[in-house]
């Protein structure tokens, strides 16, 4: 079991695509002795980085899952979850964020804050994540570690505060000059193993001291003991680490660190500033709502003498079961316990008790409040709580965000047909961004998931792991219907068929919700009946029959969103009316008055966001141009320019082509869901007609 709970730190490694996450935890696991040697991303050694343990994730060089390991520096024991830079794997970070009390934000230090780190840092907003920030790569050239903090104040709206400044840069770098103990530090060895500290260089001397007095002055707001020494000029270096944590975990202060981990420089500084600067788990505070109690907010104490409660955040289906990865936020587990799933009722014996280092295991007995480790034969689904029985709580849930793509696949054979039924339901469990669903009318298999990298990689997943070969149909924009026209409605349902028959009728109106409206955007259904003419039992059934009715327009047969219905009349039959009734007749006046409420097709708008090297904007803007794309803003800096847009998804199929070729090569582009958006009128058209002559074609096989 754990010793000393202060003595823990969970923290994950977030960032841009390609900033060097995944490289600076090799590095981390390889200075804290987890690992003997260091390999590279995209395995160029044959072997590939430790936490990258998927073969593709090997051949592409990306992170697709995260990846939870832990190693000790000094006497603190570190939990580190690698997260994905690719907007289509948001999940992975959001799930990891949820759990974590700290988190490094990786920042390139050519390119600097990106589009994704922008996400990423809105994500630790979101779960009240404190911060360090690490500029990698000032080995690169074009390196600049003090535009990239300017950045991290004027685009993050950080207090970004520099702890370090470089001695040299791009080809020059040699090290750092620490700021908090005025030495500079150099990383000596193969491997960069071999700290030596040193003197600050004269050349030196004056900039060091310039940016320490910067430091200061941002530091000393933290403490009136560290303002006090300044005024006597007597500051000690634990004043300063005293004022600089204070103002971090109340996340009003972001210490940057630098270095590149490719060139092994400043990660052994970085480990320093995990220990002095993130929470351990006592100082974080942890929310989970009382199910006894009208779902009542209650704190949760890192207390492990308290009622067991741990939330599984992650899941993976391996060859000898289901592993789920917990995060324990009260009291202790040991192996053979007995645990309460809180939302099926469910008691599950724990069996399996692991800790995780990428795919490897290592198996303990016990575990306690602050820790994140993995259970074994555990049937739950991401986002459960587990408590011991002796409390009736249930952690806060994670932000998911809604697919926006989607595929149909088929199987080539009789054998991939049984398999790929057995990935898609793992799939399914694992992500809860991506979906599988048949499809009623055309009986096909529907994959929906966050981008087409996203879908790809589990198309490319059932091949290799579950030797399935699929054929993918043209990938399918979610698209959604609406209203546009206040309309009144009538509509009585009778059937008389011999006995009682079925009798009820509905009046009301349907209108657009407005865009102003602070409640639920998708759907809202008003009760306005006076005088009971329809009999209070029955409105519920009246709202279910409209509401069955959402998941499918009558346009392009897709679901129907931004509508309220009023209902302020109607009728019922003493002996002939019945809930069944009244969802009939809910139906058969949604069919009555859509057409007439002007339906309009709504298309998901994406925020996109290019960059590249500025000879190429022209280039770029053309790009956006050609796909109906709507430019919000451009920026250049340092001969790289960041063009922001949004565009209609449907347009974006086969872009990262487009781009590359029209830039060489040398232009990236990062993409997320905005809102949605009508379609233009010829649009419109041409996907009605494409439907109704899908229709068509159905009716006659």
């Amino acid at each position: 079991m754990l010793g000393d709970i202060t003595k823990v730190r969970n923290i994950g490694i977030s960032a841009h695509i390609d900033s060097g996450k995944t490289t600076l935890t090799e590095r981390i696991l390889y200075y804290t002795g987890r690992i003997h040697a260091i390999h590279e991303v995209r395995g160029k050694d044959e072997v590939g980085a430790t936490m990258d343990s998927m073969d593709l994730e090997r051949e592409r060089g990306i992170t697709i899952a995260s990846a939870a390991t832990y190693c000790q520096w000094g006497d603190n024991q570190i939990n580190i979850i690698d997260t994905p830079g690719h907007v289509d794997f948001t999940v992975e970070v959001e799930r990891s964020l949820r759990v974590l009390d700290g988190a490094i934000l990786v920042l390139c230090g050519v390119a600097g804050v990106q589009s994704q780190s922008m996400t990423v840092d809105r994500q630790m907003k979101r779960y009240k994540v404190p911060r360090v920030a690490f500029i990698n790569k000032l080995d690169r050239s074009g390196a600049d570690p003090f535009k990239v903090t300017r950045q991290l104040r004027e685009k993050l709206g950080h207090n970004a505060v520099m702890t370090q400044i470089p001695i040299g840069l791009e080809n020059d770098l040699q090290g750092v000059v620490d700021l908090v103990r005025m030495k500079a530090f150099y990383f000596d060895g193969s491997n960069g193993e071999k700290i030596r500290e040193e003197e600050i260089p004269e050349n030196l001397a004056d900039q060091a001291q310039e940016y320490r007095d910067i430091m200061l002055d941002a530091v000393s707001m933290f403490s009136d003991e560290l303002m006090e020494s300044m005024l006597e000029e007597s500051v000690t270096r634990e004043q300063i680490q005293k004022a600089i944590r204070a103002g971090t975990l109340t996340m009003e202060l972001t210490p940057v660190f630098l270095g590149s981990a490719y060139k092994n420089k400043g990660v052994q500084l970085l480990l320093d500033g995990v220990n002095d600067y993130l929470p351990n788990p006592t100082e974080v505070h942890n929310f989970a709502v009382d199910l006894g109690n009208d779902e009542a907010e209650v704190e949760i104490p890192t207390d492990r003498t308290k009622p067991l409660v741990a939330l599984a955040f992650k899941l993976e289906d391996g060859r000898y079961g289901q592993l789920t990865y917990i995060r324990v936020y009260e009291g202790t587990l040991k192996k053979g316990d007995t645990i309460y799933n809180m939302r099926t009722n469910k008691k599950h014996k724990v069996g399996r008790l692991i800790r995780m280092h990428a795919a490897e295991m290592q198996d303990i007995e016990d575990t306690c409040a602050g820790d994140i480790v993995a259970l074994f034969g555990v049937e739950c689904a991401s986002g459960d709580t587990f408590t011991d029985g002796n409390i009736n709580v249930a952690m806060t849930s994670m932000h998911i965000p809604e697919p926006v793509i989607s595929l149909s696949i088929k199987p080539k054979d009789q054998k991939s047909s049984d398999n790929m039924g057995k990935a898609l339901g793992r799939f399914v469990r694992e992500d809860p961004t991506f979906r599988s669903e048949v499809d009623q009318e055309s009986n096909e298999t529907v994959i929906s998931g966050m981008g087409e990298l996203h879908l790809e990689v589990y198309v490319e997943r059932m091949k290799r792991e579950y030797n399935c070969e699929v054929e993918t149909g043209q990938p399918q924009v979610a698209y959604r219907e609406t209203v546009t026209q206040k309309v009144d409605f009538t509509y009585t349902h009778k059937k008389q068929t011999g006995g009682s028959g079925q009798y009820g009728k509905v009046g009301g109106y349907v209108e657009p919700i407005p865009a102003e409206d602070e409640g639920d955007k998708d759907f809202q259904f008003v009760n306005a009946v006076r005088g009971g003419s329809i009999p209070t039992e029955y409105i519920p059934a009246v709202e279910k029959g409209f509401k069955s009715c959402l998941p499918k327009g009558r346009l392009i047969g897709f679901p129907v969103i931004g509508m309220r219905i009023v209902i302020n009349d109607g009728a019922a039959h003493s002996v002939d009316s019945s809930e069944m009734a009244f969802q009939a007749a809910a139906r058969g006046a949604f069919r009555e008055f859509y057409p007439r409420a002007k339906p309009q097709i709504l298309e998901p708008i994406m925020k996109l966001s290019v960059e590249g090297p500025s000879e190429f904007q022209g280039a770029i803007l053309k790009t956006i141009m050609q796909r109906r794309g709507q430019i919000i803003g451009s920026s250049e800096e340092g001969g790289f320019s960041t063009v922001d847009s949004e565009v209609p998804l449907s347009e974006m199929f086969g872009y990262a082509t487009d781009l590359r070729s029209m830039t060489q090569g040398k232009a990236e582009f990062t993409m997320e869901f905005s809102k949605y958006l009508p379609v233009p009128s010829d649009k419109q058209s041409e996907l009605k007609k494409k439907y109704e002559s899908k229709i068509a074609d159905d009716d006659e096989s």
